[in-house]
């Protein structure tokens, strides 16, 4: 069931993030309402009559030259428009790296302008195919004609937003306003828990410890696929692991590259895994050509720390935005301190151990996505001000032995900093 999700998931997410899909649709449905107009026209010219007095009659060559003067205009714009888009992509790529052009294609706004233009030119064609005017015979679909007037000033009206949209979209604050949205929304994903600062620590209350003959009495389940761990469904591997009376230890963690043959479990006792079970064990893991952010809370902090790195370097130098970087990985920091982060072992009902993982602490994180922006900035006073006030700020959120490993770094960064003000 897991492995059906996550393919569904994954194709509805490669179906969001191309221009097609959405511009496609669009299209579609301007056919069908061009259709559905015109067969009302033909009903009112031959039934209805309710429309004979209608404001805006047309001619045949009236309406031949209106429809094709919005068609002409609406290909011309999205040939603009998309010209204008890949623009944008190769400046945000440069600028901000390539892992951006994830959440540029992504925009709903984009695709929406897109398929306005489209759907307009489409609409407008098959209208104008319908139009007849020769001899006696003359029929002009007035409401269809009408619709496609319509159409062409709300395109207008696309047109004005798209220019707005596509300027606000390149600005830094925009972008890491939206890459923060997601991180914390990545951080109530996978750690739903509020962390209750007065309980014990998860560890403490696991006594159990995996056998002693685990690896020498166990079963490696290997991937049949290469490529990037994009999540990894614990209830099934807590499920497997007490049908079978198993004891399973994550090998792969979620954002780690797995080739193929690449072990993602080991399972003990090895009797107890057959070839069933390990492939129950193996769909448990869902695999992509990429790393994405919606269970790879690493992921979503290095794109920020990639934003910060790039912004220090000699070849584009703005520590400001390094300064905004730091205040939003802040933001996501304390989000997570707020949260209640696995031990790293997963027990039954009957608090028998079940599954063992190597859990991603605040700590681990933090200090990662520190020492990274701290490598490329430590000449810069101000950003050395920023770098420790946010990593205070974190600290004083974060459990204990979280917090005495970030002032350790914090420390470490104040000493190897030549700024003589710290």
């Amino acid at each position: 069931m897991h492995r059906f999700y996550h393919i569904i998931s994954r194709t509805w997410d490669r179906l969001r993030s191309s221009f097609w899909f959405l511009p496609s649709i669009m299209a579609i449905c301007a056919m069908t309402a061009a259709i559905v107009l015109i067969l009302l026209d033909s009903l009112e010219a031959s039934q209805l009559g309710w429309i004979s007095e209608w404001p805006y009659a047309f001619g045949p060559e009236s309406a031949r030259a209106i429809l094709s003067a919005i068609a002409g205009s609406m290909i011309t714009v999205a040939g603009v428009t998309f010209s204008m888009t890949m623009l944008t992509l190769q400046l945000a790529s440069s600028q901000f790296g390539p892992r951006m052009l994830r959440d540029f294609m992504r925009d709903r706004g984009n695709q929406i302008v897109l398929g306005t233009f489209l759907s307009t030119f489409v609409y407008c064609l098959l209208v104008l195919a319908s139009v007849r005017g020769s001899g006696s015979f003359s029929f002009v679909p007035l409401i269809a004609v009408t619709f496609g007037m319509i159409l062409a000033v709300a395109s207008l009206a696309t047109l004005i937003y798209f220019i707005h949209h596509i300027a606000s979209s390149i600005r830094i604050e925009t972008i890491l306003a939206k890459l923060t949205a997601e991180a914390c929304k990545t951080v109530e994903r996978c750690f739903p828990e509020h962390r209750d600062p007065s309980a014990p620590r998860p560890e403490q209350a696991m006594a159990e410890a995996p056998p002693q003959n685990f690896d020498d009495d166990s079963r490696s389940v290997v991937s049949s696929d290469s490529g990037y761990i994009q999540s990894v469904d614990l209830d099934a591997l807590l499920q497997m692991a007490c049908e079978n009376d198993l004891v399973i230890r994550i090998e792969a963690r979620t954002g780690s590259f797995v080739s193929n043959g690449g072990a993602l479990v080991t399972a003990n006792p090895y009797g107890r895994v057959s070839d069933s079970v390990a492939e129950n064990l193996g769909n448990a893991f869902s695999l992509g050509q990429e790393r994405t952010p919606e269970y790879d809370i690493q992921f979503s902090l290095r794109r920020i720390v990639e934003i910060a790195q790039r912004a220090l370097s000699p070849a584009i130098n703005d520590p400001t935005t390094a300064l905004y970087c730091l205040d939003r990985l802040g933001e996501v920091l304390e989000t997570l301190a707020g949260r209640q982060i696995p031990s790293g072992r997963i027990v039954d009902q009957d608090m028998k151990l079940r599954v063992v993982f190597d859990p991603e602490t605040l700590a681990d994180l933090a200090c990662s996505a520190f020492a990274a922006i701290a490598r490329y900035g430590l000449r810069d006073d101000d950003l050395v001000a920023q770098l420790l006030d946010v990593m205070e700020r974190c600290s004083r959120s974060a459990p204990t032995p979280d917090r005495e490993t970030i002032m350790r770094l914090h420390d470490a960064i104040k000493l190897e900093s030549p700024a003589s003000s710290f």
